[in-house]
């Protein structure tokens, strides 16, 4: 199976001034996070970045990652049974961790530890980046998971090895009250469940609930500064 997307890479703005390293976010569902004409609208991370370096927290390599169209839902299922029957998620994470990130590490100047690497995403994006952070659970380190989809699988959790060799954890979920009855619930319960699996592995959550909050990315473009700086600076 051969599939090809672009991946966008948006680097610090003093990047070139320097010969610093940089952490790095990876973020599913590229064509939605910059680009102000995007069908769905724009995270404008680009922007909020730009407001973020007023105060230094802005230094985090972005790497976003284009979803397939019309794959996209395959590519961002997890490869065992779901609602949504069985999907692509395995090859998908596999490839954001074992060929993206490799690639990454070796083109910029990265901190390529686990301590320093995020991924992340918004509604099925959302999904697919638990999926990966508990099938790579060595790899990364940090979560920013928005209104993730947790209806294809409430059980991701027991379906996954993520905690069978314990790591540490620092995650931020955000979902909105506006986005159904199943959202802000369902996203509690999970969070709940997290911190159950505290006892084996020292895990830091951040629980953001807006109750007018609407499945949108311009929602999820509020959302982004709070949690870079939650993950990455505080």
């Amino acid at each position: 199976m051969i599939r090809t997307r672009r991946i966008a890479v948006l680097l610090p703005h003093d990047y070139a001034q320097s010969d610093r390293r940089y952490p790095v976010l990876y973020l599913q569902d590229g064509q939605n996070l910059f680009d102000d004409y995007a069908p769905f609208g724009s995270w404008a991370v680009d922007k909020k970045l730009a407001k973020l370096a007023e105060t230094g927290q802005h230094e985090v390599i972005i790497v976003s990652i284009d979803h397939a169209a019309e794959d996209r839902i395959a590519e961002f299922t997890p490869s065992y049974t779901t609602r949504l029957g069985r999907g692509d998620g395995m090859l998908y994470a596999g490839f954001l961790t074992e060929t993206l990130k490799p690639y990454v590490d070796s083109q910029f100047r990265t901190l390529p530890g686990r301590q320093h690497t995020a991924i992340g995403g918004s509604s099925m994006g959302g999904l697919i980046s638990i999926y990966a952070g508990l099938t790579y659970a060595h790899i990364y380190q940090k979560w920013m998971i928005f209104s993730p989809s947790l209806w294809v699988d409430p059980d991701i959790l027991l379906h996954t090895n993520g905690f069978k060799h314990p790591h540490d954890l620092r995650v931020y979920l955000y979902g909105g009250g506006d986005e159904g009855p199943a959202m802000a619930p369902g996203l509690r319960n999970f969070a709940r469940s997290l911190k159950a699996e505290g006892r084996k592995a020292h895990i830091e959550l951040m629980l953001s609930i807006d109750p007018k909050g609407r499945h949108n990315e311009a929602r999820w473009g509020e959302e982004f500064p709070h949690a870079i700086k939650w993950l990455f600076f505080s």
